[in-house]
């Protein structure tokens, strides 16, 4: 199967292993990149003197064996990222296949990454930021949209995909969000996405280094469960409703938002606020931890089972030529 994806990529399937902080790890990415998709994890997964640099050495290694498959990381590009710098000239030394850039500018991930020959993909939730985005020279769109884990889009995919296809004519659009089948990823080509990126279903696997309670939740929970919360990042996030969310609540208080739009501290309190809200999720994926923060899309409601990442890789592809047939059989 080709598409502007695949063959940017060097992939089989064109399937993006979505970044998802603490829940990524090398385990998961070998895994993807065996399956022939692409696999992508946040630098901040790896905040310690020397690690990024050690997996990436040990990913090199990995995908140097492989006719089809990759990685890429995924860069907070906000100044409120301290180690962005850091991490960014590690990628870069390391020579970093790809790179999915979000919550800020890309033009310097952009410029280093094609002194070498490495993409970028760029997060993107509306045309506007699509359009500064294209200007600064990226290889394609992540299209974020309603439903996806994390920090959602507003814009349903249905009409983002297309839109974004219609303005940016032969561009790569790669869909997030709302995706956790073989049939998914088929209608997303269909309106005529390049790929998908897949993050939720990939938390309930064997190789994810969270709890059982986080996994469990995954697949006990429907799609009424998600919640937006601003209180992990300072920006609306998908989480599952625990009873601990609700406790805390899901906006900012008045005292909170107006450090959040004040010019001299929003950039220092979007830090605290940030590093706040990382150490409260790390604590979650702990077992027997009841303060639970967990992230999660709305495709929970299609998640019934924990198996190993190539499991459901293999799923997806079995899926997806199951509803190619059947639409042929319409016809």
């Amino acid at each position: 199967m080709q598409t502007k994806l695949t063959t940017l990529l060097k992939i089989n399937f064109p399937v993006i292993m979505a970044p998802m902080f603490l829940v990524s790890n090398k385990a998961m990415i070998v895994e993807g990149m065996k399956s022939g998709i692409a696999a992508c994890f946040p630098s901040l997964n790896y905040r310690n003197d020397g690690e990024l640099e050690k997996l990436l050495d040990e990913l090199n290694l990995e995908k140097s064996k492989l006719e089809y498959g990759t990685y890429g990381v995924n860069l907070i590009v906000q100044k409120t990222n301290p180690l962005y710098e850091k991490h960014l000239k590690v990628c870069v030394e390391k020579q970093v296949p790809f790179y999915i850039t979000s919550l800020g500018s890309p033009k310097q991930v952009i410029e280093k990454a094609h002194n070498y020959g490495a993409k970028v993909f760029c997060d993107v939730t509306n045309l506007e930021h699509a359009q500064k985005c294209f200007d600064l020279g990226c290889d394609g769109f992540i299209a974020v949209g309603q439903g996806a884990g994390g920090h959602a889009g507003n814009n349903s995919l249905q009409i983002l995909v297309p839109a974004l296809k219609e303005k940016f004519k032969n561009f790569p659009v790669i869909s997030a969000g709302g995706i956790a089948s073989g049939e998914g990823i088929l209608s997303m080509i269909a309106l005529g996405a390049d790929g998908v990126s897949v993050g939720t279903r990939f938390i309930a696997s064997t190789e994810a280094a969270v709890s059982n309670e986080y996994k469990n939740s995954i697949v006990d929970s429907g799609m009424n469960d998600i919640v937006l919360t601003e209180k992990i990042s300072g920006t609306p996030c998908t989480i599952i409703n625990t009873p601990f969310a609700k406790k805390i609540g899901y906006k900012q208080n008045w005292f909170e938002k107006m450090l959040s739009n004040n010019s001299r501290t929003k950039k220092y309190f979007k830090m605290w606020v940030q590093l706040s809200g990382m150490k409260k999720l790390e604590q979650s994926i702990k077992p027997g931890n009841y303060n639970t923060l967990w992230c999660a899309g709305q495709t929970v409601q299609l998640i019934h089972d924990i198996i190993p990442c190539a499991e459901i890789i293999n799923r997806f592809k079995i899926e997806y030529n199951q509803a190619y047939k059947k639409l042929q059989e319409i016809n």
